[in-house]
């Protein structure tokens, strides 16, 4: 069987991307395994690609002491290289669990078109959320976390530096608090679109408000950081959601850091605050996060799609740091099964 032999069930193989050097990448053929008690058989509709971690994978920026801690829930290899990673798949259950059977699911898999995993691992798509959308419940996920990490309140000025992915979808969460006035800031004009349709405000980083009662920080860049803590009114929170791998990154503590008492908080996803812990499951979070993207102003977020067999010659430029992407969906086309 060769790469372009079609997929099917029957066969027992699928595709999947692997990150097999610095900037290199391929699809590989990977064995499917027979559904056992407790597992589903997926044919993948959708992958979503973090910009930011997968951007550091494939680069190799992964630090050594991150190596366990970075693993994706079903990566497959370890650091640096060769790695099969991904965690935000959206796909139909084909065999398995009768509760789950012809059910859009979204799973931490990576881009992978064919694959079995754990029912339990599967998490059902709401309704009024479309299986494209669905993809960025992983970075929803996120933002939800940081919201809980800054704990904003109703009234609050907000200001979220950086307008990637996670970065809109944490001002659009704190947008919807009662009486909250949030502004996106970002270096790219054009982000001022998706911000108007968000329901937000924008701001070029020259023009960043002052005097926040809370900030974000998700541009992973030292000037952003800057940024942030200039926006951060007196006494007040910036959180740095951004993660920046093996890079140093310069943070400007002197000045009037210190007279003027700001917090600089970290929030990471892949651990629940601790106050939650006690209540909260990794599985709830994630259902809570997908009851978020019922609104289709969200699929404003998606400004590339790209097919699956195309992975290896598109992710160089989509992983830039340079490019203008926001939400970059793997495509699958349908499988003969």
């Amino acid at each position: 069987m060769t790469a372009d032999t079609p997929v099917t069930c029957d066969t027992g193989n699928s595709r999947a991307l692997w990150y097999t050097g610095p900037e290199q990448c391929g699809l590989e053929q990977a064995a499917v395994a027979g559904v056992k008690a407790g597992e589903v058989l997926v044919r993948s509709l959708f992958s979503g690609i973090s910009r930011g971690t997968e951007g550091l994978v494939f680069r190799g920026e992964v630090p050594m002491s991150e190596w366990q801690r970075m693993r994706a829930p079903f990566q497959a290899g370890d650091f640096p290289f060769p790695v099969k990673y991904g965690y935000a798949n959206v796909g139909e259950v084909l065999e398995g669990d009768p509760g789950l059977a012809g059910r859009i699911v979204f799973s931490l898999y990576p881009h992978q078109s064919v694959f079995t995993l754990p029912s339990d691992a599967c998490v059902p798509l709401p309704d009024g959320v479309p299986a494209e959308r669905a993809v960025l419940a992983a970075n929803m996920e996120t933002a939800l976390n940081a919201l809980w990490d800054g704990k904003p309140s109703p009234g609050d000025h907000i200001c979220v530096v950086g307008g990637g992915v996670v970065g809109l979808l944490t001002a659009y969460v704190a947008g919807r608090l009662p009486g909250s006035k949030v502004t996106l800031v970002d270096r790219y004009p054009g982000r001022s679109a998706v911000a108007e349709a968000l329901g937000l405000g924008f701001a070029l980083p020259e023009d960043a408000p002052r005097d926040q009662d809370l900030v974000f920080h998700a541009s992973a860049t030292s000037a952003g950081l800057a940024t942030a803590l200039q926006c951060a009114g007196d006494g007040t929170s910036v959180v740095e959601m951004s993660w920046y791998g093996a890079n140093e990154v310069q943070v400007p503590l002197g000045a009037d850091f210190h007279c003027r008492r700001l917090k600089l908080v970290s929030s990471q996803v892949g651990t629940i605050p601790v106050e939650r812990q006690a209540r909260w499951s990794y599985r709830r979070r994630l259902e809570t996060a997908m009851t978020l993207l019922c609104d289709p102003a969200l699929d404003r977020l998606i400004s590339h799609r790209l097919p699956f067999a195309d992975l290896p010659q598109r992710l160089p430029e989509v992983l830039n740091k340079a490019s203008d992407v926001l939400a970059a969906v793997v495509v699958y086309e349908p499988e003969s099964h």
